[in-house]
C-alpha cells in the first residue's frame, strides 16, 4: 500500500501525490461485485479478486480457502447494510483487508479482517466464527470488536483503550486491523459532519497514529497524518499540497542524482536499486518550517535497496567517496535499530552544484520491515518460528515499547492516571538507545534520566538505586542521558530496605518510572512525610583533642596538629608557629602549607616520634556517598569495627541524591589508617573516602 498522501475530502486530484504502484480499490465496482455475489461455490468471488492477487504476491503457497469462506459469510452477513457514503457495507471489510494484504500480512490477519464487523454489527456470533475458521481468527475478530468503542464516549475512554492494549499486547495483529480500519475510515470521512471529523481525527492524531509509528507501521501512520492533517490544519494543508503541486510541473534534481548513484554503483560492481521516495504532504510541511524556502530535492528522498546488510555499508562508501557527505545526518539504525524495528542508514550528500539529496540504504527485508513493522512478521505464533533471542523482545510482535507499556498499565490501578500517562508517552516523537554495561541496551524516550534507566533496567527493584556511572564516571540521578550513553545503574543491597527519593519524580520521564515510585510512596506515606520535613546538617558533639605523638625543632613549644589535614603516621609533615608559642602540624600536600610559606612565615623541622613511641593518633576522613536510608547507621558500624572512636561527625543535607560525611575519629594506631578507609569504602553507596584537603581556621 502507498505510503504517501491522498485524501478522498479534496476530490480526485488530491492522488497525484501518491507513489505509483497498485490502483485503489474501486468500491463502487466491489460494491457490485459484492451484491452479485458468486457463481461457484468452488470459485473464488470477484470482489475479492484483486485482494488475493496482492496476498499471493507475499505467500505464493497460500491456501485461499478460508478468505473465500469469510467473504461468503461477511458478504451475506452484511448484505442490506450501506455505509454512510451510500456503499455496500461490504466494501469496508474488503478494503481494509486489502490494506492488510498490501503490507504483508498473513492469511489468518486477512482472514479476521474480513470479518472484524461482523460479530459487532450482524447477528453472528463468535461461537460461530470459532467453530468455522477456529480459535485463533475468533480471538482476532474478538479484540477487534473490544476496541469499537475506543474513539467514542469520552468518559469510558481511559478504561477502553486499556483493554484494548491488554488485546494489542496478547496478540497486536488486533492492532494491525484496528489502524487499517482506522485509515479506510479516515479514507471515507468526508461524508459526515466538519465536527465528527475533526473529533474522529482528534484521537487519530493523539492515540492511533503515534501507535503506527511504536509498532513501526509506517505506510499506515504516514498516510493518516495526511488525513489529519487535512481535517485539522486545511489552510496549512492547502499551502503544502499547491507547493507539491508546483513543484510537480518542473524537473526534479532528484531524477539526475539518482542516475549519478547507478552509474557509482555500476562502477563499483555493488546490484543496488535506487528509488525516489517523495514525501508525505506532513513531511514537507515540517521540511518547509525546518528549511524556510524548500528546493527541488526538498521534497523527497532517494531509497537504496540492496541485498544484503554489509552492501548498505558499501553503498555509503560509495556514496561518500564520490559526494561530499553532509556528516550532521548520518544515522546508522542498522547498528542500533529503532525500538519498533526499524532498521536503515540515514545519510546526505551535495553534488559540486550544492544540490543536497538524502538518501535511505536499506536491504530488501528491512525495507518490508520499515514499511509494515509488525505487520511483516507474519504469525510470529506459528511453531515454526524462531525463538528470538533479544531480552528485551522476546515475543517478536511486541517491541520493548509495546511489552513495557503492558507492564506498566497492569500496576497502575487507576485508569485516568494511566490514560494521561499513555497519552504523554505517545507523545514523544524521539527515543534514543543507552548501552548497559553487559552488553544490553534500553530504550528510552529523548530526555530521560539516569531514573528512567534504572526502572526500564531493573523494574521495581530499581527503589534501592543509590547512584549511577555513565560513560565509566560517576552521575547524579538526575543526569538526562544522550544517545549511545553507558549507563552502569547502582543498587544497594536488598537488605538496606532503600526506597526512592520524592526528588526522583522530577527526573523521572517515562510513566513506567514515576508509575513506580508514586506506587512506592503510596505504600509507604511516612517514608514521603520525612522526605518533606527540612533536613538540618547533623553534628555530633565534638571531643577535644590529645597531645600528637610528634618532634618539633623548637624547644618547649606546644605541638597540636591541624585540624584542615589531621595529620597521622607516617605522612610527610612539616610546621608552623603561630601565636601563644604554638606549632601547628600540617602534611606537606596540605593548601595550608603554601599560603603559609607565602605569607613570609618561615617552616620548622618536624617528625614523628620512634615507632615505639607512637601513642594514639587522631585523623579526619571525608565520605562521599549516595544518599539511602541507614547510610549513617552502617558507616558508624564500619567504623566502630575497626576499633575508631568517633570524635565528631559531620553530615551535609544531601544535594542531588549525594552525602558527604566528615568524621574526625581517633584511632588506637595510624598504621590502621588504609584498612578503616578501605573498610569505609565497602559500605554500600559509598563511592569515596578521602582525607581533607582545605585549609581551616585553626591554623591561623
Amino acid at each position: 500500500m502507498s505510503a504517501e498522501a491522498s485524501n478522498p475530502l479534496m476530490g480526485p486530484s488530491s492522488g497525484a501525490h501518491r507513489k505509483r504502484g497498485r490502483p485503489r480499490l474501486d468500491l463502487r465496482r466491489l460494491g457490485r461485485a459484492a451484491l452479485l455475489g458468486s457463481a461457484s461455490r468452488d470459485r473464488l468471488p470477484d470482489a475479492i479478486g484483486h485482494m488475493v492477487e496482492v496476498h499471493r504476491a507475499h505467500y505464493p503457497d497460500a491456501d485461499m480457502e478460508a478468505l473465500r469462506r469469510a467473504y461468503v459469510l461477511a458478504e451475506s452477513s452484511h448484505r442490506g447494510q450501506m455505509r454512510k457514503s451510500g456503499e455496500p457495507y461490504i466494501t469496508h471489510p474488503l478494503a481494509v483487508t486489502l490494506i492488510l494484504a498490501e503490507l504483508g500480512a498473513e492469511t489468518t490477519t486477512l482472514t479476521a479482517s474480513l470479518l472484524h464487523d461482523t460479530v459487532e454489527d450482524t447477528e453472528v456470533t463468535l461461537d460461530q466464527v470459532r467453530e468455522e475458521f477456529g480459535e485463533e481468527v475468533c480471538y482476532l475478530v474478538d479484540g477487534v470488536t473490544k476496541l469499537e468503542k475506543v474513539d467514542y464516549g469520552a468518559a469510558a475512554e481511559p478504561e477502553t483503550f486499556r483493554k484494548m492494549l491488554v488485546a494489542t499486547g496478547n496478540d497486536v495483529r488486533v492492532m494491525s486491523i484496528k489502524l487499517a480500519d482506522r485509515l479506510h475510515n479516515m479514507r471515507t470521512l468526508g461524508v459526515m459532519r466538519p465536527e465528527k471529523q475533526a473529533r474522529i481525527a482528534k484521537v487519530t492524531r493523539d492515540v492511533l497514529i503515534p501507535l503506527a509509528e511504536r509498532l513501526g507501521v509506517q505506510a499506515l501512520k504516514t498516510e493518516l497524518e495526511d488525513l489529519v492533517f487535512a481535517i485539522l490544519h486545511r489552510e496549512e494543508y492547502e499551502t503544502t499540497r499547491a507547493l507539491v503541486a508546483e513543484n510537480a510541473l518542473g524537473s526534479n534534481p532528484l531524477a539526475d542524482i539518482a542516475e549519478d548513484f547507478r552509474a557509482v554503483f555500476r562502477e563499483a560492481g555493488i546490484a543496488a536499486e535506487v528509488h525516489i521516495r517523495p514525501r508525505h504532504f506532513v513531511s514537507v510541511h515540517r521540511a518547509g518550517i525546518k528549511r524556510g524556502r524548500l528546493r527541488g530535492a526538498d521534497f523527497g528522498r532517494l531509497l537504496v535497496l540492496v541485498g544484503e546488510d554489509a552492501d548498505c555499508y558499501g553503498v555509503l562508501g560509495e556514496l561518500h567517496t564520490c559526494f561530499t557527505p553532509v556528516i550532521s545526518e548520518f544515522k546508522d539504525f542498522i547498528a542500533a535499530p529503532k525500538f519498533n524495528l526499524y532498521q536503515s542508514l540515514h545519510t546526505a550528500v551535495a553534488r559540486q552544484d550544492g544540490e543536497v539529496a538524502e538518501v535511505l540504504i536499506r536491504t530488501h527485508q528491512m525495507h518490508k520491515v520499515a514499511e509494515a513493522g509488525v505487520v511483516a512478521l507474519g504469525n510470529p505464533y506459528d511453531s515454526g518460528s524462531e525463538e528470538p533471542v533479544d531480552g528485551e523482545r522476546a515475543d517478536p510482535t511486541r517491541p520493548g515499547w509495546l511489552s513495557r507499556l503492558l507492564d506498566w498499565q497492569r500496576a497502575t490501578p487507576d485508569s485516568d492516571t494511566f490514560w494521561s500517562s499513555l497519552r504523554e508517552e505517545l507523545s514523544q516523537d524521539r527515543e534514543i538507545t543507552v548501552y548497559r554495561t553487559d552488553g544490553g541496551t534500553l530504550g528510552l524516550p529523548a530526555g530521560a534520566s539516569c531514573v528512567d534507566a534504572a526502572y526500564a533496567q531493573y523494574g521495581e527493584d530499581a527503589h534501592a538505586c543509590i547512584g549511577a556511572r555513565v560513560n565509566g564516571r560517576l552521575a547524579t540521578l538526575s543526569t538526562v542521558l544522550r544517545d549511545g550513553d553507558t549507563v552502569h545503574v547502582l543498587l544497594a543491597p536488598l537488605e538496606t530496605g532503600s526506597g526512592p527519593a520524592p526528588d526522583w519524580l522530577d527526573h523521572a520521564k517515562t510513566p513506567a518510572a514515576r508509575i513506580a515510585i508514586g506506587r512506592w510512596f503510596a505504600a509507604h506515606p511516612e517514608e514521603a512525610e520525612e522526605a518533606d520535613a527540612p533536613r538540618p546538617q547533623l553534628t555530633v558533639a565534638t571531643v577535644r583533642p590529645g597531645a600528637a605523638n610528634v618532634v618539633v625543632d623548637l624547644e618547649g613549644a606546644t605541638v597540636r596538629l591541624a585540624g584542615c589535614c589531621t595529620p597521622v603516621p607516617p605522612d610527610e609533615v612539616t610546621g608552623f608557629a603561630v601565636r601563644g608559642g604554638v606549632v601547628t602540624v600540617h602534611r606537606l600536600e596540605c593548601p595550608a602549607v603554601e599560603r603559609m610559606a607565602t605569607a613570609g612565615r618561615p617552616a620548622l623541622g618536624v617528625r614523628w616520634a620512634d615507632q615505639e613511641e607512637t601513642a594514639e593518633c587522631r585523623v579526619t576522613l571525608i565520605a562521599e556517598s549516595f544518599g539511602r536510608p541507614h547510610l549513617l547507621a552502617d558507616l558508624t558500624e564500619a567504623i566502630a569495627m575497626e576499633g575508631a572512636a568517633i570524635v565528631s561527625a559531620t553530615v551535609e543535607p544531601p544535594t542531588e541524591g549525594r552525602v558527604r560525611h566528615t568524621y574526625t575519629l581517633q584511632l588506637p594506631d595510624s598504621g590502621g589508617l588504609h584498612t578503616l578507609m578501605r573498610a569505609m569504602r565497602k559500605v554500600a553507596g559509598v563511592y569515596d573516602v578521602s582525607r581533607p584537603q582545605h585549609s581551616a581556621a585553626a591554623t591561623q
